[in-house]
């Protein structure tokens, strides 16, 4: 396992601890989170108007989830952080991050300099709206964590600490690993 995923609703901190663990292990880090955003910006949506229109407009997120498919297959040694990171790239270390929505909804009001009654109205917008496309489009109920390794309350963490926390993790399941090839070679 050369990969680890990084998957979250929105405002679970996901794209801050993918950044602080590419940069801690040196590996590369593949972003869904800030296509979809740049994307956005460009052409002058907000996330939940952007999401609105990827919703009538299915090939924004096959774009951005091939792409991001695509680029981790290449790579070795490589975080990838998405919504659905987990369910996309195989062979993997699946990590989520989850937190309180009011705890999320106060960081997406910080990040977009917007009123805490405005994150919380558009946020709960895009989340049905996603659950929504990634039901339709995939088949996936983005509620159905089975698919990861671990889960983490970022309400409960600092970023640095869960960057420490998913290091063990990773580290105890190569140790699993390695042991397994080990038993099967004798």
């Amino acid at each position: 396992m050369k990969k680890i995923t990084i998957s979250g609703l929105p405002g679970s901190g996901t794209t801050t601890v993918a950044k602080l663990l590419s940069e801690k292990l040196g590996w590369k880090l593949i972003s869904a989170g800030e296509v979809f955003r740049r994307l956005a910006m460009e052409r002058g949506m907000t996330l939940e108007e952007f999401s609105q229109y990827a919703e009538e407009n299915p090939d924004i997120d096959v774009y951005i989830d091939r792409m991001q498919r695509d680029l981790a297959e290449k790579e070795e040694n490589v975080v990838v952080e998405g919504r659905l990171s987990g369910w996309m790239i195989k062979d993997a270390f699946k990590v989520w991050i989850y937190a309180d929505p009011e705890i999320r909804y106060e960081r997406i009001a910080k990040r977009e300099g917007i009123e805490l009654s405005r994150a919380r109205v558009e946020t709960k917008r895009r989340e049905e709206l996603e659950r929504r496309r990634y039901k339709k489009f995939y088949s996936i109920d983005i509620d159905d964590i089975s698919v990861y390794h671990i889960a983490i309350n970022s309400g409960l963490f600092k970023p640095e600490e869960i960057v420490e926390i998913i290091l063990k993790a990773f580290e105890l399941m190569r140790r699993r690993e390695d042991y397994q090839k080990q038993q099967q070679k004798q």
